[in-house]
């Protein structure tokens, strides 16, 4: 198997040869360095690198070079290997250029020089990127293969369950994809079997469940204790970062999901607004790198499990999944999150899964290359669906029923929309049916202010509006406000029937529900500022609070 290459161009001899040094010292096992004094010569060779299928990892260039700065290097090499990182060796006086560079040719990352020592200044930069790399890395891939129908809601499903799990697969499209016929005979499958999972043992499931899927992926749904000091139930940001603050201050920790770790964050193709990531970070990123610190700190993690009922006996609380089994812990995080609301339309729902999409811009997109796709909301996931969908869509069409996006999206995504040329705002415009056969083809969409309605062509539809909290499996006596959303803290003393419910002497703690012990987090929270960093931050104060709990019971 060929190494994929790491590339470095400096067109100083001495620089050359300290980056060249100091690349193989760390990485030569992994990856081959490749090293030129030539930024031209360095493109040159790109195209038969690429017709040999050689792949890059990284690009390093310095920023001032003869023949091209290290910004147009960059620029053009991004055309052969799109997928490669790409890092900047700059001088101090050069860092305005990098910082553009982030915006104008989505640069990784810019490294001041000199950069000794290597293992503080730049090894973790490159360890970083080339994880990043690794990680979304899909060229000649081997692994587990899903085969079936685009417009299945089962091959969907097992898609998204997949990839929210950070399970690299290839997706096999039967209809267009001839491998997928290959894989068929050598296994003695038939069409009626799809959706079918291929393992890379060769072993195959024909039409599994998620947990048939999970369990032969090496996901755990069982407990492995009898008892826990903090069970999460919900893997999103706050959940996650419950996970990795309990875990790390000593805290019996368990986190619980019903589908996979990152929730409707985890979905989010950029998050370019994220505390220390300049050039933002995807959602699955964030994901893989919470997911790993918190099981690095003992979390344990069972998924896919649903939680349907817990109930409180006084210092332990019963947690009852969908599969009979229990955990019982000390105290409970509630972190579920919310999900998109679902247009009440019949032709929608014919179609869910079949061109109609609740959020899964990440997962689908490239079914939709070189096609025309709508897009219904006008928040910031929608803003970041849209971008992602832009990369391999003709057309994307973003339809909201306010004139524009200012009062609802960051202004970075609408100046990012703006400048996107195949992206078009559909203002005051309602998506009213759906139409086609065996899957989606059409929309009707009308205008709010004249009512005139047209029939176009959309190959997909992406919805993402609205927010409900995911709180109906709770029948406990825990009060939430009049859309689901869970009560807390001082805010509890509003409802009349918080007094009747809380018997301690003590005023709730902040993030506690009007049950003791069992706190919220995250947007499930009523009150909560529905971002990612403020979600990070709830889910990391509630373990404070689980400790002042504690340490009283």
């Amino acid at each position: 198997m060929r190494l994929p290459i790491i590339l470095s161009i400096d067109d100083d001899p001495q620089v050359l040869q300290a980056i060249q040094r100091d690349l193989r010292q760390k990485y030569r096992r992994q990856y081959r360095i490749l090293c030129t004094e030539s930024a031209q010569e360095a493109l040159d060779s790109l195209t038969e690198l690429k017709k040999k299928g050689e792949e890059v990892a990284l690009f390093l260039s310095d920023q001032r070079m003869p023949d091209m700065t290290g910004v147009a290097f960059l620029t053009q090499a991004r055309q052969v290997f799109p997928t490669a990182k790409r890092a900047l060796l700059t001088a101090y006086s050069d860092i305005d250029a990098a910082v553009r560079a982030i915006n104008e040719v989505q640069l990784d990352y810019y490294i001041a020089k000199p950069w000794d020592p290597p293992e503080e200044r730049l090894y973790p930069v490159l360890d970083d990127l080339l994880s990043d790399w690794q990680s979304n890395h899909r060229s000649g891939f081997e692994g587990l293969a899903l085969i079936g129908y685009q417009f299945s809601p089962h091959s969907h499903d097992l898609k998204d369950f997949l990839a929210g799990n950070l399970f690299p697969y290839q997706w096999l499209d039967i209809e267009n994809n001839p491998k997928a016929q290959e894989l068929l005979t050598l296994h003695g499958l038939t069409p009626s079997d799809l959706p079918a999972v291929v393992f890379e043992d060769g072993t195959v499931l024909t039409q599994p469940s998620l947990s048939d899927v999970g369990e032969k992926l090496g996901l755990v749904p069982k407990a492995s204790q009898e008892l826990y000091d903090l069970a999460i139930i919900g893997a999103g940001p706050a959940g996650l970062a419950a996970a990795v603050y309990g875990g790390s201050e000593g805290l019996r920790t368990i986190l619980i999901d019903k589908r996979g770790p990152g929730g409707q964050a985890g979905t989010s193709s950029r998050i370019e607004n994220y505390l220390g990531f300049p050039n933002g970070l995807s959602g699955s990123d964030l994901t893989r790198r919470a997911i790993t610190q918190a099981q690095r700190f003992g979390v344990e993690f069972l998924a896919p499990q649903e939680v349907v009922s817990i109930n409180s006996r006084g210092q332990y609380k019963d947690i009852n999944m969908a599969d009979g089994s229990k955990v019982v812990a000390r105290a409970i995080l509630l972190s579920t999150g919310v999900s998109y609301h679902k247009l009440e339309n019949p032709s929608l729902d014919r179609f869910t899964g079949a061109g109609v999409y609740y959020g899964a811009a990440t997962t689908e997109a490239y079914a939709f290359k070189g096609k025309s796709v709508y897009v219904v909301g006008g928040g910031n996931s929608a803003g970041q669906g849209a971008m992602y969908l832009s990369r391999t869509a003709s057309e994307v069409f973003i339809c909201i029923r306010r004139p524009d996006l200012t009062e609802t999206m960051s202004q970075y995504l609408i100046e990012q929309i703006d400048r996107t040329p195949n992206i078009t705002v559909l203002g005051c415009t309602e998506v009213i049916e759906a139409l086609g056969k065996d899957q989606m083809e059409c929309v009707v969409l009308e205008n709010m202010d004249t009512h005139e309605r047209r029939t176009v062509p959309a190959a997909g539809l992406f919805i993402f509006i609205g927010t409900k909290p995911y709180t109906d499996w709770i029948e406990m006596d825990i009060i939430k406000d009049p859309k689901g959303f869970i009560a807390t803290g001082r805010d509890l003393a509003k409802y009349a029937d918080f007094k009747k419910v809380w018997r301690q002497a003590r005023e709730p703690f902040s993030l506690e529900t009007c049950s003791p012990g069992i706190f919220a987090a995250g947007d499930v929270r009523a009150g909560a500022m529905n971002r990612v960093a403020s979600a990070v931050g709830e889910g990391a104060m509630a373990v404070s609070f689980v400790h002042k709990y504690l340490a009283e019971n």
